[in-house]
């Protein structure tokens, strides 16, 4: 977690923003994260001359080349002018104006160099309005520990936070914890291969690698695992550039060096060199509005014929996955119980010839106050053969956070999410909920039974918050996945007293206030 002080930092920087003319939170991370690769460039050469001069061994490579740019005046700029480490000492005119005419330029052409962030530096603007806010904002920047990778990755989802609390940008945002639920329920492991076709800023798949640092440690020993973690593990999909910027600044502050984070449409382009081919897939795909069929991959349209974005995301996935991968997907309730033919379509195919593990139905207010659409995590794996037996269904009620607009945490911050604790001398505490507390903050209740689906679930009755559904009542239920098709409500019973026991009553009591008018008419 970051600290007051530095939380507050950020508030300063961003209010300054704000006052300089740049009202759009994606506009404001999008410069912080220039300023932050900039940095990250600095150290990264810094990194490769102590090696050089450790071994005795030339530089590998040379992020800033000896010389001037040749723009400008004089022969323009030294390339050593534009290392982070000089510049932040520069007075605030020269810093402004080298970041603007000569270090922008630099980064543009950075883009054809192959690295993971440096490929979306193309369309790189230097927007930041005054050379009094730069320099506000590389002071913040330059006290950050760059080397703390909790401290730098918790700084850059704080920033991303803004954008949630920004209104019409909410869209680029699930909700953290909720993230995190999904990761925990389908527990990464250091040999899988991970995507998310929508990737957005890439929440997903930030927290897939903080759960391998937290539950497999070990993997950062071994070389091989490392490297697979560092180059192979990571794939993220977007077809929007700034978005694409944010994403993969993210998984590099998030410690994941070399993340696959590329532009890609993921619906009108053909996938045959991406099929089968990741072990899990995380997603909150787009599911508002429909296609044309001839801007539509071929590919997609021949698993389910439609026009409907949430339908063509639930067939992108089973293209996507390898036999045996798994998926957890957020999709509108209309994907469980939708009659059109390629909603049931596609709800066969999951439960016929894949299987289906669960269904965790999500209330309205979880995307509040953006969105109040009802929505559910859809819980699968590729088998390409069949597998359903049972499907699992979990009611969430409370996800520790008010469903109305304000989404006011009502538990401490150590308390939410799917697995309640804290930091301590760089290990993770638990803690135990009880009972009042997991009626506010279902998630880790959900995780746990989530592990019992194959067991003692089996057993629950459907009065429960959550039970298992056979296969064939699915079925026969024409493969409706609503969990109110198979809930069932306990009915309270009522007793009614006798009428002839009500009439008397009452007759006793007109009586009494007959009696009482005439004692009132007396005394008058």
């Amino acid at each position: 977690m970051i600290t007051g002080e530095l939380r507050s930092k950020v508030d300063q920087v961003w209010n300054a923003f704000w006052a300089g003319g740049i009202a759009n939170p994606i506009e404001v991370i999008e410069q912080i994260t220039y300023l932050l690769f900039m940095r990250g460039l600095d150290q990264a050469d810094l990194l490769e001359e102590n090696r050089s001069t450790r071994t005795g061994q030339a530089m590998r490579r040379r992020i800033f080349p000896e010389g001037k740019d040749g723009i400008g005046a004089d022969g323009g700029v030294a390339y050593s002018e534009m290392r982070w480490s000089r510049l932040k000492n520069k007075p605030s005119a020269e810093m402004f104006e080298i970041v603007a005419d000569h270090i922008f330029p630099f980064l543009r052409a950075m883009a054809e160099d192959g690295s993971a962030h440096a490929a979306h530096m193309k369309g790189a603007r230097f927007t930041i309005p005054t050379p009094a806010l730069l320099t506000k904002v590389v002071d913040l920047l330059d006290g950050i520990p760059m080397q703390d990778r909790d401290t730098k990755g918790d700084l850059y989802e704080y920033m991303l936070g803004k954008i949630a609390s920004a209104g019409q940008n909410g869209q680029f945002r699930t909700p953290r914890h909720i993230i995190a639920l999904m990761v925990e329920m389908t527990a990464p492991t250091p040999k899988d291969v991970i995507c998310d076709p929508a990737c957005g800023t890439c929440g997903f798949l930030v927290a897939a690698g903080e759960y391998l640092h937290d539950n497999h440690p070990k993997l950062f020993i071994d070389p091989g695992s490392r490297d697979h973690f560092h180059d192979e593990m990571f794939h993220g999909f977007d077809f929007d550039q700034t978005m694409l910027r944010i994403g993969s600044m993210n998984m590099t502050l998030h410690g994941v060096e070399r993340p696959d984070i590329r532009y890609r449409d993921s619906l009108a382009q053909e996938h045959g060199d991406e099929a089968d081919r990741y072990s899990l897939v995380l997603a909150n795909p787009p599911f508002a509005g429909s296609l044309d069929y001839d801007t539509t991959a071929k590919d997609l349209l021949q698993i389910v014929k439609t026009k409907k974005t949430e339908l063509l995301f639930m067939a992108l996935l089973i293209k996507l996955l390898k036999p045996g991968g798994r998926a957890a997907v957020i999709v509108p309730d209309g994907v469980l119980f939708g009659s059109s033919t390629a909603h049931k379509a596609i709800r066969k195919m999951l439960v016929e010839d894949h299987r289906l593990d669960g269904i965790v139905k999500l209330p309205s207010g979880v995307f509040r106050p953006y969105a109040g659409v009802s929505t559910a995590i859809v819980l699968f794996t590729k088998t390409n053969s069949g597998g359903t037996d049972h499907v699992w269904f979990y009611d969430l009620r409370a996800d520790g956070f008010s469903l109305d607009d304000k989404r006011t945490a009502l538990l401490a911050a150590e308390k939410l999410g799917p697995t309640p604790g804290h930091r301590e001398a760089g290990h993770f505490v638990n803690l135990t909920l009880t009972d009042e507390e997991l009626a506010k903050n279902n998630l880790p209740d959900i995780a746990a039974r989530w592990g019992e689906r194959q067991g003692k679930e089996r057993e629950r009755p459907r009065t429960a918050q959550s039970f298992c559904v056979p296969k064939a009542e699915i079925a026969e239920a024409g493969y409706d996945l609503s969990i109110t098709r198979y809930k069932e409500v306990v009915q309270e019973t009522v007793e009614h007293r006798a009428p002839k026991e009500i009439i008397a009553e009452l007759l006793a009591l007109e009586k009494e206030i007959a009696e009482g008018l005439k004692e009132l008419e007396a005394m008058l």
